[in-house]
C-alpha cells in the first residue's frame, strides 16, 4: 500500500483528507509530512493511528460540520479533500493539524498570494464552523499579513466574547485585547 488517501473513505467515512496534508496538495507548501490528516465525522479514540502500515493523524467533526469539500482522483478512487478555504479554516481551528502556528501562518501567506481566494467565501465557511476562535485567529492573521479590510472587518464583526490562544500548545504570555487573543512572545512568531 502506498498510496494512503486511497483507504481514507474505507476506514474513517464519512472523512476527508485535510489539515497539513491538504496544504501540500493546495501547493500552500513544499514541506513533506509523513502521516495523512483525516477529518471524520466517526468519533476516534486514538489521534495518532497506523493502519495497513501508514501513519495518519484524526480529528473528530460533527458530520454537520462535513462540507467545503472537492473530490479528486487517486488511483482510480475518488477521494474527498478539503477545499482551499476550508483547508486554511482547519488550520485556524486547530493549529496542531496544520503542523502548528509557524506553519498555519505560511499557509496563510501563501493563501493570500492564490489565484483562488475567496475571502467571501471564507468567511462564510467559518460561520457554518461556528468557531469563535477561527475569526480571532484569521482576523490576527490578516492584519499581519494583509490589507484586506474586508477580511479584517468581518473577523472584528463576528468575534466572540473570551478570549482564545493563536497557538493552544505554546506559552502564550501577550494579549492583544483587540483580538481577545493570547499570543507568542513576538520572537517566537517569526
Amino acid at each position: 500500500m502506498d498510496d494512503p488517501w486511497i483507504i481514507v473513505s474505507a476506514l474513517f467515512n464519512p472523512a476527508y483528507v485535510g489539515g497539513k496534508t491538504a496544504t501540500v496538495y493546495w501547493d500552500l507548501t513544499e514541506q513533506i509530512f509523513l502521516d495523512t490528516v483525516v477529518i471524520t465525522g466517526r468519533p476516534v479514540r486514538l489521534k495518532y493511528q497506523k493502519r495497513l502500515g501508514l501513519p495518519y493523524t484524526l480529528k473528530y467533526i460533527h458530520p454537520d460540520k462535513i462540507f467545503g469539500l472537492e473530490y479528486v482522483w487517486h488511483e482510480n478512487m475518488k477521494i474527498a479533500i478539503s477545499d482551499l478555504h476550508r483547508t486554511i479554516l482547519d488550520l485556524l481551528d486547530e493549529p496542531a493539524f496544520g503542523g502548528g502556528i509557524h506553519h498555519v501562518m505560511d499557509c496563510f501567506a501563501e493563501y493570500l498570494r492564490h489565484e483562488c481566494r475567496n475571502d467571501e467565501k471564507l468567511i462564510s465557511y467559518a460561520e457554518r464552523l461556528g468557531n469563535g476562535a477561527i475569526f480571532k485567529r484569521l482576523g490576527f492573521l490578516a492584519e499581519r499579513e494583509s490589507d484586506s479590510t474586508y477580511l479584517i472587518d468581518a473577523c472584528r464583526q463576528r468575534m466572540t466574547k473570551g478570549n482564545a490562544k493563536l497557538e493552544p500548545t505554546m506559552p502564550s504570555p501577550r494579549l492583544v485585547t483587540r483580538w481577545r487573543l493570547w499570543i507568542p512572545r513576538e520572537s517566537e512568531l517569526q
